[in-house]
């Protein structure tokens, strides 16, 4: 019997294991969907001096989108991206993924005019927002929860770790209460917006504990996704000096898949796992080397929890 077929996990029709990102917009919108990355010409409070400068110190484009090597306006960009998307595989649904940078660092009234204008691109099913903690006055959640009656809303918080020592090293700006604060008003003040923790493997300093810490303080806050990303180093940022300097130590790549599955294991199993690792820059990145074989990676992530005889929930 194949593992599909044995598979004990409630949320997948495959092998996998743990909630993905492509069986939730599958069964959301009745078929595959396609995330359209964006940069909507946003800085960063922690870059450009509101709270700080200088950004995290791995932050090295803001996870700038692929479609913008130029400077193009947001539909050039979202266009430029259903091309590719179609090309690639057979998709009339898009969903238009606000990446670069902060995408709320804006005025209330202005956020306003832009959400609006991204959601009403055509083929656009679903707006995905990615922000900070900081950011996120109740004005402008009040902004999109009046855009979520219209269309569905996605707000992707970056966390990394939960360890207040830890967000002082990478140079974060905020602490966990300030994050577990914006949750909470999201949750309180619009609840139909769905909320996207993003956390960090491999931090400096960090070691087990401290990883398997922040996915129990991330299961506790029960968010509707949750990406979990492998710590890149790249040229060009603090952390490469760091690493350079003999200072920072990438992850092993069997002690992350160990980890990973751990993490899988204590969030709840209705919690969508929308990443299981990142993608470095190709040119740019210095370590660890492993992950350019990002497909490998997650196979054998998905090896580990068959082996396990586990699953994404597994001692929630």
């Amino acid at each position: 019997m194949s593992q599909s077929s044995t598979n004990p996990f409630k949320y997948s029709d495959t092998n996998k294991r743990y909630y993905t990102y492509e069986y939730y917009l599958r069964h959301t919108f009745g078929e595959k969907c396609a995330k359209i990355t964006l940069d909507c010409g946003f800085s960063c409070p922690n870059i450009d001096g509101t709270i700080g400068y200088g950004g995290c110190i791995y932050c090295g484009s803001g996870s700038r989108s692929v479609n913008c090597k130029e400077v193009k306006a947001p539909y050039e960009q979202y266009k430029l991206g259903v091309e590719m998307a179609q090309r690639k595989w057979n998709v009339k649904k898009f969903i238009p993924y606000m990446q670069a940078y902060t995408n709320t660092h804006t005025s209330p009234e202005n956020l306003e005019k832009i959400v609006n204008e991204i959601a009403s691109y055509e083929g656009a099913v679903m707006l995905d927002i990615a922000t900070r903690a900081d950011c996120l006055e109740n004005e402008k959640i009040l902004v999109l929860k009046k855009l979520a009656e219209k269309i569905p809303v996605t707000v992707e918080l970056g966390l990394q770790s939960s360890n207040d020592n830890t967000a002082k090293i990478i140079n974060r700006g905020h602490d966990f209460s300030t994050f577990v604060d914006c949750f909470n008003r999201i949750r309180a003040l619009a609840p139909d917006i769905k909320i996207g923790i993003h956390i960090i493997n491999g931090l400096p300093n960090e070691n087990y504990e401290d990883m398997m810490k922040t996915a129990y303080d991330v299961a506790e806050l029960h968010p509707d996704l949750v990406k979990i990303h492998l710590l890149h180093v790249i040229e060009g940022t603090v952390l490469a000096k760091m690493y350079k300097n003999g200072e920072y130590v990438s992850l092993n790549r069997d002690f992350y898949i160990q980890t990973v599955c751990d993490q899988l294991e204590i969030l709840p199993s209705d919690t969508v796992i929308e990443r299981l690792t990142g993608d470095g820059i190709a040119d740019g990145l210095l370590a660890p080397e492993w992950s350019r074989k990002k497909t490998t990676v997650i196979n054998d992530i998905d090896k580990e929890l068959f082996k396990r005889k586990t699953f994404q929930g597994f001692s929630f």
